[in-house]
């Protein structure tokens, strides 16, 4: 029997185009009956824009798989291609610079792509710069996640840097400002600086508050003694002197330094009492680091006018800022402080939990860094914020894994199915239908396979097409369908606990296929099917908050599914191919193991496996559901 299966069987392939797996001289027979009506249409346009008329072509959409992204396509053309025209340098010189006290999440891979991408598209750099001002809330964690993911999409920082480095060389240039008159020390509190500033909605003119009328002298020392410990925090502060007739809020006498003396900087120690502020670092900072570009998101571009009145009161070299719209999702949650509600609640596991859109979970659930560039990409980049459903993500992520992973047979719920006239045979499987290069591996079709529980049912009906008592289905790559014959359950239960069949030699063509897995070679494996941890498209809004709109199913764990042997080459192989930064910078971890379960989803290595247990993240299902349509 065994060599009947080996010799005798044709070497099944997919048919992309029905979903159905065929011999290779059928398969070959329908590509050119579909080429030749391909070269029909094309001869009957070609023929129609011969004549008088033109013939108007017929609206096709192109298939994902037809349809070629360039991966630097919004450098060449909108907003970005609009931002170098205006400042066309030589050497171009950009930077990303987060705070160091989160996570990254979504919207910062979009900064991340147009700075460092924007930069080595014109040949020059970029730097990674943390803007390290707040003692209270940064974390040595947050540092090095930060770094690790920059690396890990691909990109290699110029230099890392911190706005503590400049910490002497902002202090000097606050008291020169004191010395042109252009800054002072205040005293007001917050009450007081709202009635400044117009007071509730604008209910009267604003004026300056009288502090800035002091001498530079006295201004200096209550500076110096800000610097040396003789104020409580709050108690004062340093205010930059700019224009409170500007209608623009960014000009209202902006505080420059504060006092913070609860915590150690994570640099520089005790060795400062007073920081500076982020609207006195940044502009200054790029300039110091010679930055050309500065690109941010268009929630600073009331910033840009005091970012470019402070360098030129200065006389310091001047960047150019410009502003593009940020990148949000619906469906999810970005903000630090409620993902922190979600960690303490325990209703997620950290912030890597796959189920959330911070890049460390993303990272986790194993979405590859390419796909994450490729559908920042396809957005292309405007003054426009864009807001997307997160089913219009993984819509990019399914079409970047369909290309790029091999395929494997992973069953979740799995039954056993004893084969009574068979033997033990070797059945060679191609990683891709698609690829030959990714090759191919062997698996042993054995007298017991396992197929999934969804796959059979007791009785049967007219629209179910898979195994059923006295129906046969087809297995994938196998020559033969098989006929289920009889089946056991538990009494407890009452769950189908083993099925029996024969091999179906007189049916040809069976209506569908499932998957199996032998019991050769075969690995037991937790797999975790993670589902959108939200019900609605904006928790926020929902009645009571977002923790009442928490989906109680957005993770479903199956503790006893089974994976082919293939898995083992597929890990060993890892990444396929090699994306973005994963294979570069050496940053392929466990999440870097992919595959398509097929007829199942799309699959990764979680974190949590190890040499007894292996643990796999759903990344995407194979196709959206219909009511995200």
């Amino acid at each position: 029997m065994a060599e009947e299966i080996t010799q005798n069987m044709p070497k099944l392939q997919l048919d992309e185009e029905t979903g159905e797996m065929v011999s290779k001289a059928e398969l070959k027979k329908r590509q050119q009956k579909r080429a030749k009506k391909a070269a029909q249409e094309k001869a009957r346009a070609e023929k129609a824009a011969a004549g008088s008329a033109p013939a108007k072509p017929k609206a096709t959409a192109p298939k994902a798989e037809e349809t070629a992204t360039d991966p630097e396509q919004m450098f060449k053309v909108g907003w970005l291609a609009d931002v170098y025209k205006e400042r066309p340098e030589k050497n171009v010189v950009t930077r990303f610079p987060p705070e160091p006290n989160g996570f990254l999440h979504i919207g910062h891979a979009k900064a991340i792509a147009i700075n460092f991408g924007f930069a080595k598209y014109h040949g020059g750099v970029c730097y990674l710069r943390f803007d390290d001002t707040n003692p209270e809330k940064e974390e040595e964690k947050y540092f090095t996640a930060i770094k690790d993911i920059v690396e890990w999409l691909g990109f290699k920082p110029y230099k890392i840097t911190y706005s503590s480095d400049n910490f002497q060389k902002l202090y000097d240039l606050a008291e020169e400002m004191i010395n042109m008159n252009k800054a002072y020390v205040c005293s007001c509190n917050d009450t007081e600086i709202k009635l400044q500033r117009g007071g509730e909605k604008g209910a009267h003119e604003r004026y300056r508050c009288a502090h800035a009328e002091q001498t530079a002298e006295d201004n200096l020392q209550k500076f110096r003694d800000m610097r040396d410990g003789k104020y409580k925090p709050k108690e004062v502060f340093l205010r930059m002197k700019q224009d409170i007739t500007d209608g623009n809020p960014q000009m209202w006498d902006l505080a420059a330094y504060r006092i913070k003396t609860d915590q150690p900087h994570h640099r520089t120690g005790w060795d400062w009492k007073i920081y500076p502020t982020y609207d006195f670092t940044h502009c200054l900072c790029d300039s110091f680091e010679g930055i050309t570009h500065s690109l941010c998101t268009t929630e600073f571009i009331q910033s840009r006018v005091s970012y470019e009145w402070l360098n030129k009161t200065l006389k310091v070299y001047e960047p150019m800022q410009r502003e593009y719209g940020r990148l949000n999702l619906f469906g999810t949650v970005l903000s630090k402080r409620k993902i922190m509600k979600l960690v303490e609640e325990k209703i997620v596991r950290d912030w890597d939990d796959p189920r959330l859109y911070t890049l460390i979970g993303i990272k986790r659930r194993g979405v590859p860094p390419a796909a994450i560039l490729e559908f920042i990409n396809e957005l292309g980049v405007t003054t426009n914020a864009t807001a997307l459903p997160v089913h219009r993500f993984e819509q990019s992520v399914r079409k970047y894994l369909e290309k790029t992973t091999p395929r494997l047979m992973l069953i979740l719920d799995p039954i056993p199915v004893v084969v009574e006239d068979a033997e033990p045979a070797d059945i060679e499987l191609p990683f891709s239908p698609k690829d030959p290069k990714m090759g191919s591996h062997i698996v042993k079709f054995t007298s017991t396979i396992y197929i999934d529980r969804s796959d059979f049912r007791e009785e049967d009906s007219k629209d179910y097409f898979r195994l059923a008592p006295n129906k046969s289905v087809g297995l994938l790559n196998v020559q033969y369908p098989i006929k289920a014959t009889s089946f056991t359950k538990d009494p407890e239960t009452g769950k189908v606990t083993e099925v029996r069949a024969v091999f179906d030699k007189e049916t040809k063509k069976p209506k569908t296929y499932i998957s199996w897995v032998g019991t050769e070679g075969s690995k037991k494996v937790e797999a975790r099917v993670h589902n959108q941890l939200f019900k609605s498209e904006k928790p926020e809004d929902v009645e009571g908050g977002f923790l009442n709109d928490i989906n109680q199913d957005s993770e479903v764990i199956y503790h006893d599914a089974i994976i082919e042997n293939g898995f083992d080459e597929v890990r060993r192989r890892a990444p396929w191919p090699e994306a973005a930064g994963e294979s570069e910078l050496g940053k392929g971890g466990p999440e870097s193991v992919r595959f398509q379960a097929m007829r199942v989803a799309y699959f990764a290595l979680d974190t949590d496996t190890t040499e007894d247990k292996i643990v796999l993240n759903r990344i995407v299902s194979l196709k959206e559901d219909a009511g995200k349509k």
